[in-house]
């Protein structure tokens, strides 16, 4: 009674319930099967009212779906728009993101969003995982499946066996540390010990389909060789005295070229030379200098 008296009110008043619904808001369907995504929207709007339909994908990327009455050129082949909803015949993976219907007319304006999700099962994942490593270095295992939707999640093995979160608790790993992320598949180790050798794989899953597993790479941990450290310097040392010593014998025997001493450029003065000349009593002299 509550509710008809007022939708009662309301029209009587002259003021509008603009909205827009959905059953459901969020949609799992696996790929390569078709979805629908629902937009039911009230009387208030009109009997034309302007319907947009907006897709934004994992990374932030927007783009139109269905706008000005029609299906935007990337998306015809596929999709198709009916009152009350849109349609994808046939899903692929890159159709997962939000959809967003917007409603507008009379004035009014709504908007819902959908959340669609396009199940794909995990490939095998790419791992990098080092080969020979030294103790003490901060050490860094990746692991990634770019195919799997949802996200997948990680696990790492050594030897066959899983690689617990906490290696604290368990008495085969306790000389072992180590972070392990099941978001993002990686594993670190802040400053790898010998006890970290062994042969690494990882798993990824995302509960559709099997899991799969990369392949196994042994991971091998060396002591710093300090001893072929002091025998490279000193060896770098000889070098050094040995080209030292042969400098100063080749200089004293004389078969390194000699430089030549630089001479001071002597300056010669010349006495001015003198002419005289009785021309009607008048005394001239002509002289010259030359350096």
């Amino acid at each position: 009674m509550f509710i008809v008296f007022v939708c009662l009110c309301l029209q009587a008043t002259g003021l509008h319930a603009f909205s827009a619904s959905t059953s459901a808001f969020h949609v799992t369907v696996k790929e390569n099967s078709g979805a629908d995504l629902k937009c039911d929207y009230s009387a208030d709007f009109g009997s034309l009212p302007r319907v947009e339909w907006k897709f934004q994908n994992y990374k932030g990327s927007q783009s139109l779906i269905y706008y000005d009455g029609q299906i935007t050129a990337p998306y015809k082949v596929r999709f198709s728009q009916y009152p009350g909803g849109l349609r994808i015949e046939k899903t692929i993976r890159t159709d997962t993101g939000d959809y967003s219907c917007e409603v507008s007319g009379n004035g009014g304006y709504a908007e819902i969003t959908i959340k669609l999700t396009v199940l794909v099962p995990p490939s095998v994942p790419i791992s990098r995982i080092p080969t020979s490593v030294t103790t003490g270095q901060n050490v860094l295992l990746t692991c990634f499946d770019k195919e799997g939707s949802p996200p997948c999640t990680y696990k790492w093995y050594k030897d066959n066996t899983p690689l617990p979160e906490d290696p604290t608790k368990f008495p085969n790993f306790q000389n072992m540390t180590y972070k392990m992320n099941a978001q993002n598949g990686n594993l670190e180790f802040p400053s790898v010990s010998k006890a970290a050798t062994g042969n690494y794989f990882c798993e990824a899953s995302n509960g559709q389909g099997p899991a799969q597993r990369g392949q196994a790479v042994l991971m091998e941990v060396r002591d710093v060789n300090t001893g072929g450290i002091v025998a490279g310097i000193i060896v770098a040392l000889l070098a050094i005295a040995l080209l030292c010593f042969g400098l100063w014998y080749a200089n004293k025997k004389g078969y390194l070229p000699k430089i030549p001493k630089s001479q001071t450029q002597k300056s010669v003065y010349t006495q001015p030379r003198a002419e005289y000349t009785d021309n009607d009593g008048e005394f001239r002299q002509k002289s010259s200098f030359v350096v």
